[in-house]
């Protein structure tokens, strides 16, 4: 039996009247790669943040090697040999990758700062494991990809026995996907004990030795991996059957096009973001774009929804020309928009459940009269969009900052689907949210297709694009690198082009 490095014992978290930690128990061993699954608010992030020190337990003890510690903060916890990857990241923008790495730890000279000893050293384990990240560059200049790369180097620079990731594999392709978890088992040979958080089910059956499961602040059970199969650790996270099966209707296979973005340009300051972009939307039809987080997905749903104009190029609708677009003229040409951060661009937090859901639509006649707005029918027609789109909250005039993020989602959806879109643009749709709702989120997504509205699906999870899309695009520093049937790809081609290769170099390695 390995020797326990964590016991974590009785541990209560709450914050106000929700209780995050319930009495929680864990234990974690040498040598092993521990992952915590849970629904979008379980209490896993939280327990990790305990145990780093961002967070003190309410009551509960926790010991490191046998010996009751109280970690009072990171540094502590950093002294007691734990690090941790964050999902939202915590970087000075305005220093380089490097300063961020060392940050807390930093290499000396004297009394000095040795700047020159920590560009070579994070530059040596950038390149150790293939990270492919400079040294010198500024963080607030990187994609979101690449910060989720130095959070990492933070844990490998620091050299700990106890390893916490929280969602680190959510911007990554499948090669680095693969390579990281070479890293994670190169760890684990060498005696570290990690702990991995995420919801890809997948992921935690093939790097794991054992799978906690949480679900409403609880440990409800862990198994070792022989134990562990897909269904079974679903059922345990939401506690009913999840399907994963996604019901296709056959389409024909001429289908209109609704949507066209033609040579597509787009720079910002200096820089271009998309380049000669060339993209049809077909009505039945999802079309999905894989690609690393940071090489134009973002500006791309921008462009297309009238958020960004292009520098040079054209957008159609059904045929016509959309002349200068804004949100407003997209919106009235039937286009629906999901975007990928709703805390800033989906909903407004102070404003109630059912002003969000005519958000936009709020000066359409149903809603609104010459003077002021139609509560009544505002109300009717939430209370019925709440009840269709089984949005959970006790009553549609609360603030939306009052609902789980898998229910302010359903708020954004609800919305859109309920405007009946022609064309909807989907941007990390079911991005923070738990594996019920994502199951909720995919079978909507579906009802569009079916019933002939084109969707372009942008994520980041590539299991979702491969899932749900009928054909996929790549993008690789703002082009579309590569478009076809979804049948026609593999894991291995599609992450070879999201990480820089191109087709022709594929077709030369093949021959």
């Amino acid at each position: 039996m390995p020797a326990e490095v964590v016991k974590m014992r009785g541990i209560c978290k709450a914050f106000g009247s929700v209780r995050a930690n319930d009495k929680v128990d864990l234990d974690i061993f040498k040598g092993e790669i521990l992952t915590l699954l849970g629904e979008n608010g379980a209490g896993k992030t939280t327990l990790m943040n305990v145990l780093y020190g961002l967070y003190q337990a309410d009551s509960g003890s926790i010991a490191i090697n046998g010996k009751a510690v109280h970690i009072s903060s990171p540094l502590v916890a950093t002294d007691l040999g734990i690090s941790m990857v964050h999902q939202h990241f915590m970087l000075v923008n305005s220093m380089s990758v490097a300063e961020n790495v060392v940050l807390g730890v930093e290499p000396r000279k004297g009394i000095f700062f040795d700047r020159a000893k920590s560009f070579e050293e994070i530059t040596r384990l950038s390149q150790l494991y293939g990270l492919k990240v400079n040294a010198h560059d500024v963080v607030s200049k990187l994609p979101v990809g690449m910060k989720q790369r130095v959070e990492i180097l933070k844990a490998l620079y620091r050299q700990s026995d106890i390893l916490i990731f929280d969602e680190p594999t959510a911007v990554l392709t499948p090669q680095e996907v693969n390579d990281f978890f070479g890293v994670l088992k190169s760890f684990k040979e060498a005696g570290k004990s990690i702990v991995l958080i995420t919801h890809k089910l997948k992921e935690a059956i093939e790097v794991s030795d054992r799978i906690a499961i949480m679900r409403q602040g609880r440990m409800v059970d862990t198994l070792e991996k022989p134990f562990a199969d897909i269904n079974t650790l679903a059922e345990l996270m939401v506690g009913r059957r999840i399907m994963f099966s996604i019901d296709r209707k056959l389409m024909p296979e001429e289908l209109p096009v609704l949507m066209s973005l033609r040579q597509g340009t787009l720079k910002q300051d200096g820089v271009t973001r998309l380049a000669d972009i060339n993209l049809d939307l077909h009505g039945g039809e999802i079309h999905g774009i894989a690609g690393v987080d940071g090489n134009g997905q973002t500006e791309l749903a921008e462009v297309l929804t009238g958020l960004s104009r292009l520098t040079s190029g054209e957008i159609l609708i059904e045929g016509q020309v959309i002349k200068s677009p804004t949100p407003a003229k997209m919106l009235a040409s039937r286009l629906g928009h999901i975007p990928e951060d709703r805390s800033t661009r989906g909903v407004i937090s102070r404003f109630s459940v059912s002003e969000n859901l005519i958000l936009g639509y709020q000066t359409n006649k149903i809603f609104s009269g010459k003077v002021q707005l139609k509560h009544k029918k505002i109300e009717a027609f939430a209370t019925e969009t709440v009840k269709r789109y089984d949005i959970k909250c006790d009553k549609i005039s609360d603030p939306i900052r009052t609902l789980s993020g898998g229910n302010q989602q359903k708020v954004v959806i609800g919305r859109v689907m309920s405007e009946d879109p022609l064309i909807v643009i989907a941007a990390q749709p079911t991005r923070g949210v738990d594996i019920g709702a994502i199951e909720y989120i995919h079978e909507r997504i579906m009802e569009l297709r079916d019933s002939g509205k084109a969707i372009l699906l942008i994520s980041a999870d590539l299991d979702e694009v491969i899932k749900l899309s009928d054909r996929v695009s790549v993008m690789y520093g703002g082009r579309l690198v590569s478009t076809d049937l979804v049948s026609n790809y593999d894991e291995r081609r599609l992450g070879a082009l999201m990480a820089g290769q191109t087709e022709e170099s594929l077709l030369k390695e093949a021959q």
